[in-house]
C-alpha cells in the first residue's frame, strides 16, 4: 500500500502482494449474501461455513487475484509504484507463482467442501470460484486483459467485489435466484466507480504503456466526476428497487447512507483523487458497504430471494 514501510520478511511480503484490505469488501460480500438468503441462522455449523466461505473470498481468492494482478502488471509498477515486492526485487518471480497456485488451488479446495456440507447436487460454490478465478485471470494476463479497457475493466472488478461474494454467500445458505442476480450485478455498476478510484495513482504508468483507464481516456477530472456519478446513481436505483418491494424504511437508511458518500466525494474525490484517493476510501467505502448490507437484509425479508426463477437450489 501507499506510505508503508519497507521489510525483508518474506512473509510480510507474501501478505503485501496478498493486499489484505481488499478482502474487507469480499467478506462482507458474503455476509450480505448471507443475509439475502432469508436462510441463514446463529448455529456454530452455519457460522463455521460462513467464516470458510469468507475465507474462500477473501484472503484465498482475492489473494490470488491481486498476487497475479501484480505478476503481470510489474513493468506498469516499476513505473508507477516501483517500491511494491515485484519490481523491487523483494520477492522472486518463481515465489510470486507458486503462491498464485497454493491460494487458487485451497480457494478451490474450500468452494467445493462448502458444495459438500450445503448439499449441492450441483458444485454451485466451485463453479462461482472457477468463474471468478477466470475473470480474475483475464482481468490481468494478455492477451484478453479486461484493465485495458476502462469500461470493461472496472465493471469486472467491480462485480468481483460485490456481485459474486454475495452469489457465493446467498447459494451457500439458500437459493440464488435470476431477480438477486441481476441486481447485485447492476450494484456492481456502483462498484465500478470504486473501481475507477484506483486507477487515478496509476495514471503515468498506464498512459506509458496503453492502458486505456478512464483517468487516461477521459483526464483525471472527468474521471472523477464518471466515477462519482456510477457510485451515487447505481445505489440510488437500489433506493427505487426497495421502495418497489415494499421496503420503505429501509430506502430511507439506504439514503442516508449514500449522503455521507457524496459529502466525502465533493471533500476528497472531485477536488484531487491522486492525492486523496486513499482518504476517500477510508472514508466513505463503510457507508457503501453498509447500504449493501441493508439492501441484502432488506432482501432477505420481502422473499424476494426465496422466489422460484432459482439458478441453484
Amino acid at each position: 500500500m501507499k506510505g508503508a514501510s519497507g521489510t525483508t520478511n518474506i512473509w510480510k511480503i507474501r501478505l503485501q502482494l496478498m493486499k489484505p484490505v481488499t478482502w474487507i469488501p469480499l467478506i462482507w460480500g458474503v455476509l450480505c449474501g448471507a443475509a439475502a438468503s432469508g436462510n441463514f441462522h446463529w448455529r456454530p455449523a452455519e457460522v463455521g461455513a460462513s467464516i470458510a466461505c469468507m475465507l474462500m473470498s477473501g484472503p484465498l481468492l482475492a489473494g490470488y487475484t491481486q498476487t497475479i494482478n501484480d505478476y503481470y502488471d510489474r513493468d506498469i509498477d516499476a513505473i508507477n509504484e516501483p517500491y511494491r515486492p515485484i519490481p523491487s526485487g523483494a520477492i522472486p518471480l518463481w515465489q510470486v507463482k507458486l503462491q498464485v497456485w497454493v491460494l487458487l488451488l485451497a480457494g478451490l479446495g474450500v468452494s467445493y467442501g462448502l458444495d459438500l456440507w450445503a448439499g449441492h447436487a450441483t458444485p454451485v460454490l466451485l463453479l462461482l470460484a472457477l468463474g471468478g478465478s477466470f475473470v480474475s485471470f483475464i482481468y490481468s494476463a494478455p492477451p484478453l486483459k479486461l484493465k485495458q479497457n476502462g469500461w470493461l475493466g472496472n465493471y469486472a472488478l467491480g462485480a468481483s467485489y460485490i456481485a459474486l461474494p454475495w452469489w457465493a454467500g446467498q447459494a451457500l445458505f439458500g437459493q440464488l435466484t435470476w431477480t438477486t442476480a441481476l441486481l447485485t450485478l447492476a450494484y456492481s455498476l456502483a462498484g465500478l466507480g470504486i473501481a475507477v478510484v484506483n486507477d487515478f495513482k496509476s495514471v503515468e504508468g498506464d498512459r506509458a504503456l496503453g492502458l486505456q483507464s478512464l483517468p487516461v481516456v477521459f483526464g483525471i477530472t472527468r474521471a472523477s466526476w464518471i466515477s462519482a456519478a456510477m457510485i451515487d446513481l447505481f445505489q440510488l436505483a437500489m433506493v427505487a428497487v426497495l421502495i418497489a418491494i415494499g421496503q420503505n424504511f429501509a430506502a430511507v437508511l439506504l439514503v442516508l447512507l449514500i449522503v455521507p458518500q457524496i459529502t466525502f466525494q465533493d471533500i476528497w474525490l472531485l477536488r484531487d483523487p491522486v492525492a486523496f484517493d486513499v482518504k476517500y476510501q477510508a472514508s466513505a467505502q463503510p457507508f457503501l458497504v453498509l447500504g449493501m448490507l441493508v439492501t441484502a437484509l432488506a432482501i432477505g425479508h420481502s422473499g424476494l430471494a426465496m422466489g422460484h426463477s432459482g439458478l441453484v437450489a
